[in-house]
């Protein structure tokens, strides 16, 4: 291996996300929780995963379902109690798999303490826990907008003042810059840690510093008017390191930032490995946009190279320097087979979809129901949607197109398609829940699409995920290889090939619904490499030459 890789754990496993409210229901009141999930251990053992990260589990109103945390030390009594989080982690454990935590520190919720406390007056030690401004006149202080829609102010009457929100109104952002709020964080850190978590995926961390002044934007950008001064504001990189050395650094545990708007230059300022290491994995949106620009609201028609572009990006640009956390759905976007697969070809395109990106350089995260396929799940109208995001975003965007229109683009970018409960059978409720009703909807297809049915199922997309994550475990070049992509200009097919010390692979994925033809690049022999993953039967090679079949994927191993 070469000598600038460097093993890790946090580098050789694969993750689970669960977003608890939709995962199982352990005490039939429709609504996931702790219980559900330790029913499902083993399950999720099953898959060959080493970790599972939980999408926020405190104290919260669930205006943004947990990520407007009103207690950080708490857990949300519909998912249950500490003592049940803690069973949940002494059984993950038990099974060798690490748990992840959600640390929000952007924002608070507005029924925080915190934040109840800032509302009672500026002479208040907590009013600059949040960034609290007068008007200008009768125009808000600046005029930044929420990444959820409409303005990033709030007015508070009995104070006269604003506060910022980039998200809901019902979550104030933190002012870092406080030393005291700072001094909260490390707190919270350490009280997990201390429980034995194994680390934190950190929410929109590259928020938390905000150009000093909150001065007004030249631009207008809809959904972050205002971005340019807190992206990645003036002092970012001193806070993260002051988490490290002070908390961090003192546990054996990972750290990975979510960021919008990064890049693997930007990123590596954060993730490069050595000593000013800030992070240990950065989650990017940019290959998140292959059929959209910049968000999933505005799309555009699926392109391949553009998406081929991103990969390759980070792939060459990290490789020896940083790592790349790997994912293609989780909470906040929609069902990848219903957007960049097929669902007519579902079973076929979800096993191409995930050969695809978890034979890439970097840690695989794996978000709940994806192991099986679901899909997206449209619904008749506005209010059957409970994601504030989509509702928010609907209503700006209705007064532009119409309420038609807008129905039919909530269908394809809501975040609540990638909430519906988790199909776990064909059973009432899709298994999820013996209550009478749960507390969203159940995707129609759950009679045909569920875990039961894929258990026993050679063929089926969750032995295939299992398969792929196992054969990734036994094979270091899946992991450390060096990255190569081949056919470039292509918009149909994507081949890469990886590299480590005496070993190749090549993988070669289909993205068309009609058969193509693929050449083996120079150097590749298919008839002396070993076809070790395949979502199909193999059918022959022809002057070292094949025709892919609909969304077929292969993956060729010289050794």
């Amino acid at each position: 291996m070469a000598d600038n890789i460097k093993r890790s754990w946090y580098k050789e496993m694969a993750v689970y996300q669960i977003w608890p409210r939709s995962f199982c229901d352990g005490n039939g009141d429709g609504i996931g929780d702790l219980k559900g999930v330790l029913s499902k251990l083993d399950y999720i053992k099953s898959l060959g995963v080493d970790a599972i990260w939980f999408s926020p589990l405190y104290k919260s109103p669930q205006k943004d379902f947990g990520y407007d945390i009103a207690d950080y030390r708490s857990i949300q009594p519909e998912y249950g109690t500490l003592e049940d989080f803690k069973a949940v982690l002494d059984g993950a454990h038990e099974r060798g798999m690490r748990v992840i935590m959600d640390l929000v520190v952007n924002h608070t919720s507005d029924q925080h303490e915190w934040f109840l406390e800032s509302k009672k007056g500026d002479d208040n030690p907590y009013h600059d826990y949040y960034f609290w401004r007068k008007g200008r006149g009768k125009l808000k202080p600046n005029n930044w907008m929420s990444t959820f829609g409409g303005d990033a102010w709030e007015y508070d009457e009995n104070l006269d003042e604003y506060y910022l929100h980039l998200f809901a109104k019902e979550q104030p952002d933190l002012n870092m810059d406080n030393p005291k709020v700072r001094e909260e964080v490390k707190d919270i850190m350490r009280f997990w840690l201390d429980m034995g978590v194994d680390g934190f995926r950190e929410d929109v961390i590259t928020f938390i510093s905000k150009d000093e002044g909150l001065p007004m934007s030249p631009y207008f950008f809809p959904l972050g008017t205002g971005i340019e001064h807190y992206m990645h504001g003036p002092h970012l990189d001193e806070y993260l390191m002051e988490f490290k050395n002070d908390v961090l650094s003192k546990y054996d545990c990972m750290t990975v930032g979510e960021a919008p708007m990064m890049t693997p230059e930007k990123a590596l300022k954060h993730i490069a490995e050595g000593d000013n290491q800030e992070l240990n994995m950065m989650f990017h949106f940019q290959h998140m946009e292959a059929d959209c620009l910049f968000n999933v609201w505005v799309r555009r028609p699926f392109d391949l190279k553009k998406l081929k572009r991103v990969y390759t990006n980070w792939q060459t640009k990290l490789y020896g320097k940083g790592w790349n956390a790997l994912y293609i759905e989780n909470h906040d976007q929609p069902r990848i087979v219903s957007r960049y697969g097929s669902e007519r070809f579902r079973v076929e395109s979800a096993k191409m979809l995930a050969v695809m990106y978890m034979c890439q350089s970097g840690t695989p995260f794996i978000y709940q129901g994806q192991e099986i396929a679901m899909t997206n799940c449209p619904l008749d109208d506005i209010n059957d949607y409970v994601d504030v995001s989509t509702i928010n975003v609907y209503n700006i965007v209705k007064k532009i197109v119409g309420e038609k229109k807008a129905l039919k683009m909530a269908h394809y970018a809501s975040r609540d398609n990638a909430r519906t409960v988790v199909q776990w059978s064909d059973r009432k409720n899709a298994g999820f829940t013996t209550a009478e009703k749960p507390w969203f909807t159940v995707n129609p297809n759950y009679t045909t699409i569920n875990v039961a049915s894929q258990e026993d199922d050679p063929d089926s997309v969750l032995n295939f995920y299992r398969k792929l994550i196992k054969f990734r475990k036994e094979n270091d070049i899946v992991i450390y290889g060096s990255y190569k992509e081949h056919d470039h200009a292509r918009n149909d097919l994507y081949a890469y090939s990886r590299y480590l010390d005496d070993k190749k692979m090549l993988v070669v994925c289909s993205f068309s619904d009609k058969n193509v033809r693929f050449d083996a690049p120079e150097g590749f022999e298919l008839s002396e490499g070993k076809l070790v993953l395949a979502n199909y039967s193999p059918c022959g090679v022809v002057n070292n030459s094949f025709t892919l079949r609909p969304y077929e994927t292969r993956v060729y191993l010289w050794e």
